[in-house]
């Protein structure tokens, strides 16, 4: 089984200056979900070489088991540092692809052409799609039958509430919540920072980093379904 990994290029926080990129525990989590697993994991960015990490996901505050276990893991340190470039993977040499997310991909990945072109392939294909936190904000320009990919799909993301938690709200682009409903997907969400994995037919999703080593799982089940 093979499994595609999507990180972000992108590590600048909109006008702020702030550096920003992928949320580190959103990476660890699913990534050692897929490998305990025996599954084998490619990892990928619109730019390709090392993705940026978000600084403050590595905050003392936000540490993991997953965390640490890749800080002391020189093999996945190397994965990470030579992601392979987004235009060069094809849809067919894989089974599913999963989206970390971080508020990176707002600004790469929700209008990356390739990453579109990988979902509606990957979904056409009857292959399952996941995203995690702010990752399903790649799904926003994916069509599927003409249509909004997300259109009557049970979705859920980084919430609204969640991104006023964080004080983010007037930096990004748009809400992923707001952009999810726009589009008719049927929105769910737990209180802030529960863990939350929604699976409808080959679309999961997960509301925020805590959730991306459950819905890394919840992909699993379904692949081996």
């Amino acid at each position: 089984m093979k499994i595609l990994l999507v990180l972000t290029s992108h590590n600048v926080l909109g006008d702020t200056g702030k550096p920003t990129g992928f949320w580190l525990e959103e990476f660890t989590a699913p990534y050692y979900a897929f490998k305990d697993a025996g599954v084998e994991v490619t990892v990928t960015s619109p730019k390709g070489g090392h993705p940026p990490i978000d600084p403050r996901s590595d905050d003392p505050d936000n540490q993991t088991d997953t965390m640490q276990r890749f800080k002391k893991d020189s093999a996945t340190q190397k994965v990470l540092a030579n992601s392979v470039k987004l235009a060069d993977v094809k849809a067919d040499d894989y089974d599913t692809i999963f989206y970390a997310g971080g508020h990176g991909p707002m600004w790469d990945l929700t209008n990356d052409k390739n990453s579109i072109a990988l979902i509606e392939a990957f979904y056409n294909a009857g292959k399952p799609v996941a995203a995690v936190c702010h990752g399903p904000c790649v799904l926003l320009k994916a069509t599927y039958k003409g249509q909004p990919l997300v259109k009557g799909r049970r979705v859920t993301s980084f919430t609204n509430d969640e991104e006023e938690a964080v004080g983010l709200t007037k930096v990004m682009p748009f809400l992923v919540e707001d952009e999810l409903k726009r589009l008719g997907g049927h929105f769910e969400k737990v209180a802030n920072w529960g863990v939350f994995t929604i699976v409808d037919g080959q679309l999961i999703t997960g509301q925020n980093p805590a959730s991306s080593g459950p819905t890394a799982k919840e992909l699993l089940k379904v692949l081996q379904a």
